[in-house]
């Protein structure tokens, strides 16, 4: 410790600014009662965003899941690509999932009993209408889901034996 000054203290004469800074008059309080419905509404802002993305991402998940399904149980690949475009915008239409733009890919390899049928949904998701403040942006937003092919299903009869 220097001698002669002691720690913690303001030097007499010191005025202006620096001494207001320093003083503490209780000032916390109100400075506390202020901020804090500030910093409230940011948190909730920031969990009805973060809702918003989490919400949209199971509707797609599960829009995806409808659709192979839908697609699985088809008997030509025709019907099941249509079928699984169709319901996918229903299952995200009735969930409450706007899209920007909405693609759906199927992949059916000619669904022979026992095979897959693959669809991937993608869907641009605008955060600007989460809330009357509005967030810049969005974010495409995509899920795959895989569904089997019944292996004991009947097939088309087209005219030939095997």
């Amino acid at each position: 410790m220097t001698p002669g000054r002691r720690q913690g203290r303001v030097r007499p004469g010191r005025r202006g600014w620096a001494a207001w800074w320093r003083a503490d008059d209780g000032s916390v309080a109100a400075e506390v009662t202020i901020a804090a419905p500030f910093l409230v509404m940011l948190l909730v802002f920031v969990g009805v965003v973060i809702h918003r993305g989490v919400d949209a991402r199971i509707r797609i998940d599960d829009a995806a899941h409808q659709a192979a399904r839908a697609a699985s149980i088809e008997r030509t690949p025709t019907a099941a690509t249509a079928a699984a475009q169709s319901t996918a915008a229903s299952a995200l239409s009735s969930a409450g999932v706007t899209c920007a733009s909405l693609s759906v890919s199927t992949s059916t390899g000619g669904l022979r009993p026992g095979g897959t049928v693959s669809v991937t949904v993608s869907c641009a998701v605008d955060f600007g209408d989460a809330l009357i403040l509005g967030v810049p942006g969005g974010k495409t937003l995509s899920a795959t889901s895989v569904e089997p092919v019944d292996l004991w299903r009947s097939t088309l009869n087209t005219g030939s034996q095997t």
